[in-house]
This record gives structure tokens, sequence and C-alpha cells, in this order.
């Protein structure tokens, strides 16, 4: 059965790789971005599977622009089987007290209050079909990791995770499941760029290099790990790591041997 799959914040990163493994699985794909033209620079790389995708902006802030994202894509496939929560905002690599109030509102407004809009847009209507998956994507701070100078973010993660495992436990008597993806560290524009668009200032700290190069990933090998992953889940609840403790531990003992140079 063909199953229709929504991602939000899916132009570039981990979203589009996702929306990429989706389509080889012959899935059909509803990608979106924060703007009009968000998806213009990447869209020749789903190319050939023009019939299988459609684009809609969707800046995540907005409820009403999330209703829409639904109500499109509902016209387009018929349902929603599947709607992943992947848009998100980071803030510039200083200290909290450092950071713009612009920058500590739009981290909880995407990072927190967008996940929530999502999930009850795209819950309450799965509800009324009578099944779905609502996955959450969750990052830094999610495992109560505390490193300076990225506590907003990471607090932004934290109360996602709290946030998913409460609506898991509120769906627990229903077809609508709810889950949370743990991508680990990647290499995208969302590490190595500030959100003013320059280059960020932690590609500059030697020891967050160190541990990047050792644990990071590209993000096309956790998009392959986690797609036929999520088309196979029937659980409640559901937690897909990629980066484990135990993947984690090799690495470091292989660090010595293997050198990995991605920043």
């Amino acid at each position: 059965m063909v199953k229709n799959v929504v991602i939000t914040g899916s132009t570039r990163g981990l979203g589009l790789e996702m929306a990429k493994e989706f389509l080889k699985a012959g899935c059909n794909v509803t990608i979106s971005g924060s703007r009009e033209n968000s998806f213009d620079r990447e869209k020749q790389l789903v190319k050939g599977f023009e019939k299988q995708f459609i684009y809609v902006p969707c800046n995540v802030r907005n409820i009403s622009e999330i209703k829409n994202l639904w109500t499109k894509s509902v016209e387009k496939w018929g349902t929603v089987d599947i709607w992943i929560n992947n848009a998100g905002q980071n803030v510039p690599h200083e200290f909290m007290w450092d950071t713009e109030a612009e920058y500590i509102e739009a981290v909880v407004d995407t990072n927190i209050k967008g996940v929530m809009y999502g999930c009850k847009i795209a819950v309450e209507n799965m509800v009324k079909q009578g099944h779905g998956q609502v996955w959450n994507m969750e990052g830094l701070g999610s495992d109560d990791m505390i490193i300076e100078k990225t506590i907003l973010y990471g607090t932004s993660k934290r109360a996602l995770t709290y946030f998913t495992k409460g609506l898991a436990k509120e769906l627990k008597d229903s077809q609508v499941k709810v889950g949370r993806l743990s991508p680990g560290m990647m290499l995208t524009e969302f590490i190595t760029k500030a959100p003013t668009g320059e280059l960020s200032t932690v590609t500059q700290d030697n020891q967050f290099k160190k541990v990047f190069n050792i644990l990071a990933d590209k993000p096309e090998t956790v998009a392959k790990f986690f797609i036929p992953k999520i088309l196979e889940n029937t659980k409640q609840n559901a937690y897909i790591k990629w980066l484990t403790n135990t993947k984690s531990a090799q690495r470091f003992m292989m660090a010595p041997f293997k050198k990995r140079e991605l920043i």
C-alpha cells in the first residue's frame, strides 16, 4: 500500500534526504519549507519523481499555514499516513544572556510551538480518518546533555521529548501512533551556518570539531536508516535512534585509527 507522507522543513538537510528516501520507496510526499521559494535551489534533486511529490510552503510558527499544509496534502493524496515534524530553528553559538530576544522567540516558536501545532493538526485529523503516524525530531538536549552556548536549542528539544512521550500516552488506545526520531550529529547547514547565514562560530571550536568529526554523519546516511523503520513501525511511542551509545563508544575507540574529517 502506497504511503502518503508530509515532512515539514524538508527543502534541505535531513528533511530533504528523508523525502528522497520515501520517494524511492514508492511513497507520495509533500515537501515543505517556510517560504514560497524555499525549494527552488534543491528541486532538481528529486527530478524524476514529479508525479510523487508536491511542494507546499509552510511556516510552522503559524498554525493556519499548518492547517493549509494538511489540507493541500489531503486534496492531492487523499489521506496523510505519516507526518514528520522536522522543521527546526537554531540559535547563535553564544551564551544565553548574549542572545538577542528575537532568536529566543524563534527557537521557542519553531521547535516547541511549531511541533505542538503540527501534532495538533495532524493528530486531530488522523483520529478522524482512523489511522496515521506522527514523528517528532529529537536533537541536542533531548537526553539532558548540557553543552554551553547551546542551551536554548537544547531546552527546546528536551521539551519536545517530554511532549512527544506525553502525547503518545494520551493516544495509547488510538490507531494514531506517535514516535520520536533521534538522528544524532549531522553535517548540515543547520550546524555549519549561523541563523544569520554566516559561517557558524561553532565550526571554529576545536573541542566541538573533535567530537563532531568522531560522531557525526551525513544526512543521507541517517535517512536511509530511518525510512524503512518508519514504514514498518506499528508501535505507539516508538523510538528510532541512529547514534546509539554502543555506536558512539565504538567510534571513540576507533578514533585514533580512523580519521573522519567532516568539518
